[in-house]
């Protein structure tokens, strides 16, 4: 028999029975399960008239829940808000190179000015060798001597009225961190935008100069915030640090991201590229922020040391990304209350009418509290009014949290600097 005789049955036509293959559809939203919009920008006011103006030196006045609900319903949450996100808006899809000669001014050269000479001020007041991780001691004679300068650092910006020079310089002060507690947060943070508010509402910074504050003048004030925070290994302020976005810093987040939104290349994904944090981060707020973040944590990775940024890096792209920076500046800096309990008051940023004030409860100044935690007020049955304020910051329970800058400082002082850093379980 030949070869050609035996032939193989034919294949079965399975064509027939394969199942059609049907494009996933995505499931429909029901109604009401749409996420939060980004807050929008407030329109952003004109400065006031200070013709017979009386300035007053800023205060405390959220002092207690009350208080605070009617901040947030206040033409002042919506100035300060409309700042914030205006400076935002200013720098989208521009880097820190675009910034041309004529947008900087000679008000913000005497700014950035006033930042150098703080940084003086650094280099004068060493820090001890106390072979600590929590806050170094020296840091209250830095803040003395800040103090001490902030006037002539007022007149030299053309500011000649006492009253308007410490209201002004007020939130300048409060912009270095707490000299008793030792800490600095993001609240601090907040104050030096308000004293660039402050200096914009007595017509000192048009809206030419908005790019530079935030490309400029932001990155002069955090290369000295770092050195400070390096020095004195200042504590966190209300934080855990290592499940938020940073120990110190929120507003390099917001604004940085709303310099990539638009971006051609860099997407979320790059911040976990080496390369791209040395070649973009001089340009780029976000991107230089995450760099240091990685430069002081003892654990390699983003997914170890700062999952939440981790986390953020999924996103599609960045705008979203910049949506919930504003989302998180409304939540967790304005909506909370014990970060705006130390929120200033004065004439260029008004108090709500029936806000309660600091001397009708006996309270002093902040910068001379040991503590900074939740003021509670209340009136017990016999018509007496209580103030007690909590020891430490509620979300810390008390507990002090050292800065990841005085673990890796002690560490780098001990010679181990050049460590293989180690790798955690998963």
């Amino acid at each position: 028999m030949t070869n050609s005789a035996i032939s193989a049955p034919p294949a079965p036509d399975l064509s027939t029975k394969l199942p059609k293959l049907v494009p996933r559809r995505r499931a429909e939203k029901k109604a009401g399960t749409d996420a939060t919009p980004a807050p929008p920008t407030p329109p952003l006011s004109a400065p006031p008239d200070l013709t017979g103006h009386a300035y007053k030196r800023p205060e405390r006045r959220i002092l207690s829940r009350e208080d605070h609900e009617l901040f947030l319903k206040s033409p002042t949450c919506e100035l300060v808000t409309a700042w914030i996100f205006t400076l935002s808006d200013s720098v989208k899809d521009r880097a820190v190179s675009s910034i041309k000669d004529d947008e900087i001014t000679d008000t913000v050269k005497k700014v950035l000015w006033i930042l150098e000479q703080a940084g003086k001020v650094l280099a004068r007041c060493p820090p001890e060798d106390t072979g600590s991780r929590f806050g170094n001691p020296v840091f209250r004679t830095f803040i003395d001597e800040i103090s001490d300068s902030t006037a002539a650092w007022h007149e030299a910006l053309g500011l000649d009225d006492a009253a308007q020079i410490e209201e002004v310089g007020s939130y300048l002060r409060n912009a270095f961190g707490n000299k008793r507690r030792i800490d600095y947060g993001s609240g601090h943070e907040l104050n030096f935008f308000l004293w660039l508010l402050c200096l914009r509402q007595v017509g000192l910074l048009p809206s030419q100069t908005f790019p530079a504050l935030v490309l400029v003048v932001l990155p002069a004030y955090l290369r000295l915030m770092r050195a400070v925070q390096e020095a004195y290994y200042l504590e966190p302020a209300g934080s855990h640090g290592v499940w938020g976005l940073d120990d110190y810093q929120f507003l390099p987040f917001l604004f940085g991201a709303a310099q990539l939104v638009g971006h051609a290349y860099i997407t979320p994904k790059s911040i976990h590229s080496a390369i791209t944090l040395e070649e973009f981060g001089n340009d780029y707020l976000y991107l230089d922020q995450v760099a240091f973040v990685n430069s002081v944590k003892n654990v390699e990775g983003l997914r170890w040391h700062s999952p939440m940024l981790d986390d953020i890096s999924a996103s599609r792209g960045w705008g979203k990304i910049e949506g919930g920076m504003r989302k998180m500046f409304v939540a967790e800096i304005l909506s909370k209350l014990p970060v705006m309990q130390h929120f200033l008051f004065g004439s260029l940023i008004p108090a709500e009418e029936g806000m309660a004030t600091e001397d009708q409860y006996g309270l002093g100044r902040e910068e001379e509290e040991d503590e900074g935690g939740e003021v509670k007020v209340w009136t017990d049955e016999e018509g007496k009014r209580h103030v007690h304020a909590n020891a430490g910051w509620g979300d810390c329970c008390g507990i002090r949290v050292p800065a990841a800058v005085g673990a890796e400082g002690e560490e780098r002082k001990n010679g181990a600097g050049a460590r293989l850093r180690r790798v955690p379980f998963d």
